[in-house]
């Protein structure tokens, strides 16, 4: 996707039973950030950047919304773990991550 590009709707099991639609979000601010894994070094600390910035974003009217292709069982625990005042979304189909072409082959090893 390129800047300025309208994101088509989609929809995604959330954290709290709920389903996330893009549509649903329409006229908000939105960050959906992708990230690998629930509980792998680097994505906790990404989540954790991001809870600990959430007051300053909830001021400036942003929500956050995290995906990965892990299960909702699998986020709810991160989520609680990690203490996240956000959803996460389960892409285990990987149809967002493709949407935004955030998948790529691993470059290490």
């Amino acid at each position: 996707m390129k800047l300025g590009t309208k994101v088509p709707d989609f929809g995604l099991p959330a954290t709290g039973g709920g389903q996330f639609r893009v549509r649903q979000a329409a006229g908000e601010k939105l960050v959906l950030y992708f990230y690998p894994k629930d509980m792998t070094s680097g994505c906790t600390r990404e989540s954790q950047d991001f809870r600990d910035r959430h007051a300053a974003f909830r001021k400036a009217g942003v929500r956050i919304v995290g995906i990965s292709r892990d299960s909702l069982a699998s986020h709810e625990k991160f989520k609680a773990r990690e203490e996240l005042p956000f959803e996460l979304l389960a892409d285990e189909d990987t149809n967002a991550a493709r949407l935004f072409d955030v998948l790529r082959e691993k470059s290490m090893y």
